[in-house]
């Protein structure tokens, strides 16, 4: 098992500048120690109506062909089995899609990285730059999200170099909104690749790549990823990674990013040493309003029944309780504090929300 760790994001926690205040309130489930049965919490500016417990719930994933989708599929499951609630699994852009989502109240449980996550809760970057979304909350962990590019064999393409060298023009990068296809162009262009990024879901990909169209894609998912799978079954390919100054220069710029070792053998039907890269930590976010009950529950359940998910996908493997540590920037929901307290996990300031009373 990896070995989990907290990065520190300096610049990210200086901007988000989380205020702690005492909470006023409470809410129709059972709200933080300390609070009454007013129906809501917060401090003097803001109140927090929390929902009634869901019945039924919407999960946002991304595309068809990737984790999130098979990921999605197990926690429908998992509420289904474990508590009683009936789940929606849907088809989103991914990451990105999924915040907006949430802030809108269009979806209950979603899934992200913790690039975008940086980003909404601060305004800034691509999507969100001057528009904060931080009505999201962080729930639970799920797993690494490593980047990590393959090309037909036939093409000579084995790294980014050779990317540049052979003028490799289009390059599926994910779905608009994902987390590859927000940050695969801006690595390309940081990285000054002449890359014309192809937007679509994976399974679109691989079968443009199938029939000649794309050289190269780029894609970032937990592992092993469907897609690389399919396209190996039937054409030779070389998988390949960031490393060295390029990834130095490309963590310099994006600080949400770690280094990331993709194991030999990860690809059972491709033969390939370890891959050295860049990854992003998933994480599963709902609204700030959702019933506190609720997600305790679920927190508490998802944790409990990890080997449920393994069976949906291995990466559930790195859902460990401590993996709740690698974000410190977006808050967590007071039900999820609730559960990981309770365990005796000692969780940063900053990821207490404003509506939290931490006594």
């Amino acid at each position: 098992m990896k070995k989990f760790f907290r990065r520190s994001m300096l610049t990210a926690i200086a901007s988000f500048g989380l205020v702690f205040v005492t909470a006023c309130g409470g809410s129709e489930s059972s709200a933080p120690a300390g609070n009454d049965d007013s129906g809501s919490v917060g401090d003097a500016g803001e109140t927090v109506e929390y929902q009634d417990a869901p019945s039924t719930v919407v999960i946002g994933t991304a595309s068809q062909g990737g984790v999130y989708y098979i990921y999605g599929g197990g926690l429908g499951h998992l509420l289904e089995s474990k508590l009683g609630v009936t789940a929606n699994v849907e088809v989103t852009g991914g990451p990105v899609d999924n915040i907006r989502l949430i802030e809108a109240g269009d979806q209950d449980l979603g899934m992200i990285t913790t690039g975008p996550g940086y980003e909404a809760i601060n305004g800034v970057g691509t999507e969100f730059e001057g528009n904060p979304h931080d009505d999201i909350r962080v729930v639970f962990p799920m797993y690494y999200t490593p980047f990590h590019w393959w090309a037909l064999e036939s093409s000579g393409v084995a790294s980014l170099d050779d990317m540049a060298e052979k003028g490799i023009g289009r390059t599926g990068v994910g779905p608009m909104g994902g987390t590859s296809g927000t940050y695969l162009p801006q690595i390309h262009e940081l990285l000054g690749l002449n890359a014309s990024p192809v937007y679509a879901g994976a399974g679109d990909m691989t079968s443009q790549q199938q029939d000649g169209q794309l050289d190269v894609i780029g894609f970032a998912a937990g592992l092993p990823i469907p897609a690389v799978q399919e396209v190996a079954a039937l054409r030779d390919i070389n998988l390949f990674g960031i490393d060295g100054e390029q990834r130095d220069q490309v963590i310099e710029n994006f600080p949400f990013f770690t280094p990331y070792t993709i194991e030999a053998g990860t690809y059972e039907n491709i033969e390939h040493d370890d891959i050295e890269t860049i990854a992003q930590f998933n994480f599963g976010i709902v609204h700030k309003t959702m019933n506190i009950d609720f997600v305790y529950d679920l927190v508490k359940s998802y944790h409990e029944n990890n080997d449920l998910l393994v069976t949906t996908h291995s990466s559930a493997k790195e859902a460990v309780e401590e993996a709740i540590l690698l974000n410190e920037v977006v808050p967590l929901h007071p039900g999820a504090i609730k559960y990981y307290e309770e365990i005796g996990i000692d969780l940063p300031e900053t990821v207490y929300p404003a509506e939290y009373q931490n006594e």
